[in-house]
């Protein structure tokens, strides 16, 4: 069963391998039908953002991943959180926690724009100017951090497991992975996927420098959660967007690991 103790490691291993795979066969996409063709020193700013990912990986995995299961096996223990008081059964369980995490997960990116600490985090994601399926991974550590210690309050309040949190993230990077990515996709194949999933055509436009653009889809595996609560936008000609921040210069200085690192903390 999922849910299951002996499944942990087979869920734990297959999260990084999905994300790699996912990874690599979108670069190389990338490499035959680009969206935005003509980016600058590609080599070198994915190897930026994917140090930046690793670096993240490894400050999460050691400070969050036993607290993760403290918390989650507190829950299961104490029957405490939403998922415990309505005692679903395991089939119903399952997608509703994966739901309502999503849920989360989007009000989250919604407080990292409104927040301006928050904001001066986030924004090392925002201000790549040349997005690909790297920046994906370009997230400034103090924000995974902050993230993290979020998510410590948000998994016993929701009840959910350690498997259902590790589903989820196995689910989420492959999403998060293509809707980054500098895929040229077909309108009407983007068309049908948006109807679940988060796809390219709308992420380009959260990645707009007009502000109205940047604030708008916010969610991160299901575009319903912009549809109902009306932060949905699309443009008919992704192509022209124009993607980065007006109040980050994106040089070639602040384009580097150190410089991802320190951005926040600079004058901006």
């Amino acid at each position: 069963m999922p849910g299951s103790p002996d499944t942990w490691p087979w869920l734990v291993a297959g999260k990084p391998v999905t994300a790699a795979v996912a990874l690599a066969v979108l670069w190389l996409l990338e490499s035959v039908v680009p969206m935005f063709p003509g980016r600058d020193r590609r080599v070198s700013h994915d190897a930026s953002n994917l140090a930046l990912g690793v670096l993240n990986a490894i400050v999460g995995a050691l400070c969050f991943a036993a607290l993760v299961l403290l918390v989650t096996e507190w829950a299961r223990e104490h029957r405490f959180g939403l998922l415990h008081w309505l005692d679903l059964p395991a089939w119903a369980a399952w997608p509703v926690a994966l739901v309502l995490f999503d849920g989360w997960m989007y009000l989250w990116h919604v407080i990292n724009h409104r927040i301006p600490l928050l904001w001066r985090f986030h924004a090392v994601h925002h201000a790549d100017r040349e997005m690909d399926v790297t920046t994906a991974l370009r997230f400034h550590t103090g924000e995974i951090l902050l993230s993290g210690l979020a998510r410590l309050a948000v998994l016993p309040l929701l009840g959910m497991s350690l498997p259902q949190v590790l589903v989820y993230e196995s689910l989420l990077l492959p999403v998060i992975l293509l809707h980054h990515s500098n895929v040229r996709m077909p309108r009407r194949l983007d068309a049908v996927l948006r109807l679940v999933i988060v796809t390219p055509w709308m992420h380009w436009v959260h990645h707009s420098r007009w502000r109205p653009e940047t604030d708008s889809n916010f969610a991160s595996i299901l575009s319903v959660w912009d549809r109902l609560f009306r932060t949905f936008r699309l443009r008919d000609d992704p192509g022209s967007i124009v993607m980065g921040l007006d109040e980050h210069a994106e040089t070639r200085h602040w384009r580097t690991l150190r410089g991802m690192l320190l951005r926040p903390f600079q004058r901006w």
